[in-house]
């Protein structure tokens, strides 16, 4: 009977949920408004990490800078400090390094692919209620732009002063009132959609049928110019390099490299804080290695000869902050889009846990996170609290001045505290997770609860050959410190006195829909 009236209120996520969470002793989360998501008070962090910012403006006469480094498509496990590096052929040491000398977060999550991440990063707010939910394709168009109601944390930095800039991959949109320097950053230069939507006009070996079909590639090159763009904001974007080789595919990460060493460079001269979003092309398929690199991985492999390049580019522009001399006034925050993908193979990457790129598992969703700021951030501290790169954007915005959006719902928390006081503690009570526009599993504490799950009957094919379906009478349950691969549900055995907690997170969290309803673009799949 438990169970059958949990499933009920799982179901409906009516007012039993807010009133269970708003009551309930277990949950340290408290609402301050109806469009902003509950957060943990942590009021004695919160205090001091005032204090200290206030001393940092006083003295540089600025808000500080914010740089996030965001990897495509690598996993938790490869950089060495999260236990890959020289141990699966591919050394990290400047990675490594940011992590011992900042914060280590080993519960960051993300969503299951690229394009619903960056909205999430970009908005606080989760795809299902931006309408960006899943990657689009080669020539695909949405037919409502998420763009017309949506704020950017660029966009409310610059309001606040901001230099804005992204360098590398979007994937929110190609139209031109989609594009980044049309909704809020100052400068773009990158490529607008994924690296593979590129190589499968060059790479013969992957794509035979494509490429030695006339017709096909012709019906191609109407609906795709695969090149590296450039724009300011308010104008329209214009070829950098064409991407018409493999050879210059295999170089854009340079390109993007050496475009962010000079926008810092820029904003250093002109003495204005910065928001800089560097978006790796890295280390998503299919992987050519730059010249520079070709075989220097000790595994001698394209997908590892990209996470040392990536780990040099890190590398190069921890260098540039301090040769301009503000590293000890920028944020950097190191994290990846995705898990792995393991339907790539060999040019996938790599995590410990379950599941890939694509599912809501732990080895989907949960990748690497640093923060690093000399001075600010405490060195080697390491941390499992909660934190979703959704929290990217109230922390940027509300750290640079900027005021959130009050008329929409902001699934973010701000999470400047946790990050910066030497004790910190997470002001995230809970992960929730989805499938496109489907609420799959939610992570409370150290706890996983699922109640769609994928399953993958091709090791592996996690994109490819996996289908989602909802659990039995009880949802499946995992303690991730005792089994973080998440191999035996313990749900009715040892977690009952947690359920009533996810039901009132999960009640309250789905209620938010009815004012604040989800968006579809047109990317629903036609047997939804």
């Amino acid at each position: 009977m438990r169970f059958q009236l949990f499933a009920a209120a799982l179901a409906l996520g009516l007012g039993l949920g807010g009133a269970a969470h708003a009551q309930d002793p277990f949950i340290a989360a408290r609402a301050v408004s109806e469009t902003f998501e509950p957060a943990r008070p942590n009021a004695d962090q919160q205090a001091s990490v005032v204090k200290r910012l206030k001393a940092l403006e006083a003295r540089t006469g600025r808000k500080p800078n914010i740089l996030i480094l965001l990897v495509d498509d690598m996993g938790w496990g490869d950089p060495g400090a999260f236990g890959g590096g020289t141990a699966i052929g591919a050394p990290t040491p400047a990675i490594d390094r940011i992590a011992r000398e900042g914060l280590k977060l080993t519960s960051t999550y993300a969503q299951p692919t690229c394009t619903p991440t960056r909205a999430a990063l970009m908005t606080g707010r989760l795809p299902a209620r931006t309408g960006l939910t899943r990657p689009t394709l080669t020539g695909e168009r949405v037919l409502v732009s998420p763009w017309a109601n949506e704020k950017t944390a660029a966009a409310l930095l610059g309001e606040a002063g901001y230099m804005t800039a992204l360098s590398g991959k979007w994937h929110l949109g190609e139209a031109e009132s989609d594009q980044p320097q049309q909704v809020g950053y100052d400068e773009y230069f990158g490529i607008f959609s994924a690296l593979a939507e590129y190589t499968q006009a060059l790479d013969e070996r992957r794509y035979p049928e494509l490429i030695f079909n006339a017709e096909r590639m012709a019906a191609l090159r109407q609906l795709s110019h695969p090149a590296v763009m450039a724009a300011r904001k308010g104008e329209k974007a214009t070829v950098a390099t064409e991407l018409d080789s493999l050879e210059k595919v295999a170089e854009i990460d340079q390109q993007f490299a050496a475009y962010s060493e000079d926008f810092i460079h820029r904003a250093a001269k002109a003495r204005k804080p910065f928001y800089l979003v560097h978006s790796f092309s890295r280390v998503h398929n299919d992987n050519f290695s730059a010249k520079d690199f070709k075989g220097k991985s000790p595994a001698a492999n394209p997908y590892k000869d990209a996470v040392i390049e990536v780990d040099a580019i890190v590398e190069r522009l921890m260098k540039k902050l301090k040769d301009e001399g503000v590293a000890d006034n920028t944020l950097v925050f190191f994290t990846s889009d995705n898990g792995a993908n393991e339907d790539a193979g060999s040019d996938g990457g790599f995590q410990p846990w379950r599941g890939g790129k694509g599912t809501t598992w732990e080895g989907g969703v949960r990748v690497p996170g640093i923060a690093y700021w000399p001075g600010m951030i405490k060195g080697g501290r390491e941390s499992d609290g909660l934190f979703d790169l959704l929290d990217l954007f109230n922390t940027s915005v509300l750290l640079g001045g900027g005021k959130l959006p009050d008329d929409r719902y902001i699934d973010g928390v701000d999470q400047t505290s946790f990050l910066l006081a030497d004790n910190g503690r997470s002001n995230r009570e809970a992960v929730f997770m989805y499938s496109e526009r489907s609420l799959t599993a939610i992570r409370w504490e150290e706890f996983k609860i699922h109640f769609k799950v994928f399953q993958t009957p091709v090791p592996g094919s996690n994109i490819d050959e996996s289908t989602l379906v909802s659990t039995g009478l009880s949802p499946w349950v995992y303690n991730l410190y005792l089994d973080p691969k998440e191999q035996k549900s313990v749900g009715h055995r040892t977690f009952e006195w947690g359920l009533p907690r996810v039901v009132g997170l999960v009640g309250r969290h789905m209620a938010t829909y009815r004012k604040y309803p989800m968006k579809e673009l047109g990317l629903a799949k036609p047997v939804q």
